[in-house]
């Protein structure tokens, strides 16, 4: 009788698991589709690649487009170094004392503020003291500061998640630590890391608060302009830009159109991480 009621149980449980994830994945799916629905008859290669118009009704979101995966790419390259270093440190090398509980803190307290504060400090230090203007490099560096906390969580929690005999095996056959954090224990910890990055460019190309007070609501007169101290207007500011003061006739459109293209950036992006790594794991095997 008590073997029939835990089975029971179990298979309630197992039920209401599958029911939640099922929940989960169709609220997903309607969202993507609605997206998707009103936004891809949108696109098309004048309105990805050509340039905005404030007044006029066709325009494109060409330079919104390059400096969102720009002010991305620039944000990234300065906060992956950083949070590989301090994740490699806290896992590795620091010890249970004041400073490292210090640092956890501090990274913990730095995730927790919202983004519109992070984009004040960003006007406050980058933009008005560092005389950095409005531009791609403001809002850049600004990002780093937004993509840092869960970087360097991911980065330590994934190193601690490789078993410790993988280190110990690699020690005893003669390597040197820093060898075997750089050739064992890192290329195991890759896949966690490489989802805390994909989690983290989603959320910057998605950021609009902090990117106001930093990168601006313009864009350079040139399309594709490299210059770091440029407008640095992004896909996701534009669409904030164009449903609150935006004067084009045909705005409500054009936030389709970058609403199903930010979608779809995203799914690209985290394809090109995720991909190669999984093609390199199988190869492995």
């Amino acid at each position: 009788m008590h073997t029939l009621s835990a089975k029971r149980e179990n298979q309630l449980a197992m039920l209401l698991l599958w029911g939640s994830g099922i929940f989960i994945m169709g609220l997903l799916a309607l969202f993507l589709s609605y997206i998707l629905y009103k936004g891809l008859p949108v696109l098309n290669l004048h309105f990805i690649m050509g340039k905005s118009s404030d007044i006029m009704a066709g325009g494109g979101v060409g330079s919104q487009l390059f400096n969102s995966f720009y002010m991305l790419l620039l944000s990234l390259g300065i906060s992956i170094p950083l949070a590989l270093g301090a994740g490699i440190y806290l896992a590795e090398y620091a010890r249970d004392n004041i400073l490292t509980r210090f640092i956890r803190l501090s990274v913990e307290s730095l995730a927790t503020v919202p983004s519109i504060v992070l984009g004040l400090f960003g006007m406050i230090i980058f933009v008005n003291q560092l005389k950095l203007g409005f531009s791609i490099l403001g809002g850049a560096l600004t990002l780093v500061l937004l993509n840092l906390p869960l970087l360097v969580r991911v980065t330590e929690e994934s190193i601690r998640t490789v078993p410790k005999s993988y280190a110990e095996a690699s020690l005893a056959l003669g390597a040197t630590k820093l060898q075997t954090i750089c050739y064992v224990t890192l290329p195991c910890a890759l896949p966690g890391i490489i989802t805390g990055i994909t989690l983290t460019a989603g959320r910057a190309l998605g950021e609009t608060a902090i990117l106001i007070f930093t990168a601006g609501t313009t864009v350079s007169r040139f399309l594709y302009d490299p210059d770091i101290m440029a407008g640095g207007e992004t896909l996701a500011v534009h669409l904030w830009y164009l449903m609150s003061t935006g004067l084009v006739p045909d705005r409500e459109s054009i936030a389709d159109g970058i609403s199903a293209l930010l979608i779809l950036s995203i799914l690209v992006f985290n394809c090109l991480l995720v991909l190669p790594l999984k093609f390199s794991q199988s190869c492995r095997r």
